[in-house]
């Protein structure tokens, strides 16, 4: 029964050894090499191993690389490469592709899990006249962002995607120049703040890298609790107050194309009372740097007042474009607000 079983694993392209280690080829991508992998516990889904390339004809090792864990994914009894399933599926110990567009396929073997979340990493070797040669500058795209980074052969460009949990992602796009990966565009998109959204787009004009923000405000958030809002229409502007998670107020302004111009709190706020709310005037105040804002709802009368260097401007509200009250919006206790009359 032992035999059988042995004879089984031979034929199906695999040498099984004492303790659970393996080695396989890794064959089928190419007619000048072929591969081979070894792991130490073919236990678990990942182990510590090797990957290396040979020359077909000549059976000279080309390449050897020692990972410190290798995905173990059989088809058929067999290690297949060239899988790579952009950015969180399966992906091969030994990836062939064209990287630099030069028309000369390239090889990524993977090294370990060292990429965003424990995810696959990858050393970028690069076909030269003179045999492959390992790339710093590729290299680091297949290990500091999540996953390997994919490959337009359209546009003759490569593209990457990192994250910081479910809310930030940033994804970047590189052309190729004097054999190197270039930056020439980078877009962010942040929901940390929620209801903000946060958009960052840096775009290489041939000269520089120019910024641009957009800021946009979801009021139908599942975070918002309640708002409220107005119109001032000599500004052409909105003025927003919320309550973000049913403990913390927060001001926005935002212009008519429904971008946020400014926020308050920021998100490195770490002040405790950053509002003051008057009930009987109807009123929430707060200050921000060298500018005080005090936003009113009462006796029919709506709008803001904002005061810089000891000129205060008012911006009368439209009573039309009113959504909500200031006294229903605070009618719960939220943490960053002092409550207080107008004889205190």
């Amino acid at each position: 029964m032992k035999k059988a079983l042995l004879l089984c694993l031979l034929l199906s392209g695999w040498i099984l050894s004492a303790l659970g280690q393996a080695s396989f080829n890794i064959d089928g991508f190419s007619k000048q090499y072929y591969g081979k992998v070894y792991f130490a516990d073919t236990s678990a889904l990942t182990s510590a191993g090797w990957v290396e390339v040979y020359d077909r004809i000549t059976n000279k090792k080309l390449i050897h690389v020692d990972a410190d864990e290798l995905s173990f994914d059989l088809h058929d009894g067999q290690i297949k490469p060239n899988i790579a399933e952009i950015p969180y599926g399966e992906y091969s110990v030994l990836l062939y592709q064209d990287y630099n567009f030069d028309g000369k396929e390239d090889f990524a073997i993977m090294d370990g899990f060292n990429s965003c979340y424990q995810g696959p990493s990858f050393l970028i070797y690069l076909a030269t006249e003179n045999g492959f040669q390992f790339s710093g500058d590729f290299t680091e795209l297949a290990q500091d962002f999540c996953g390997m980074f994919s490959v337009d052969y359209k546009e003759k460009t490569l593209s990457t995607m990192t994250k910081d949990g479910c809310c930030w992602h940033q994804f970047s796009k590189y052309i190729v120049e004097d054999n190197k990966p270039k930056l020439i565009r980078t877009f962010t998109d942040n929901l940390k703040n929620d209801p903000l959204r946060i958009q960052t787009t840096e775009e290489w004009n041939g000269k520089k890298m120019v910024e641009s923000i957009s800021t946009t405000i979801n009021l139908k958030s599942e975070s918002v609790e309640n708002y409220f809002k107005f119109h001032v229409d000599a500004m052409n502007k909105s003025i927003i107050l919320y309550n973000k998670n049913g403990h913390m107020l927060n001001y926005a302004i935002m212009d008519d194309k429904k971008n946020v111009e400014f926020y308050y709190p920021s998100e490195d706020s770490d002040q405790s009372e950053e509002f003051t709310y008057n009930k009987e005037t109807g009123s929430v105040s707060f200050k921000n740097k060298d500018t005080a804002y005090t936003i009113y709802d009462k006796f029919g009368k709506l709008g803001i007042n904002i005061t810089y260097k000891g000129k205060t401007h008012q911006w009368v509200g439209n009573p039309k474009s009113r959504k909500g009250s200031i006294g229903k919006l605070l009618r719960v206790k939220l943490d960053n607000v002092a409550y207080q009359s107008s004889n205190t």
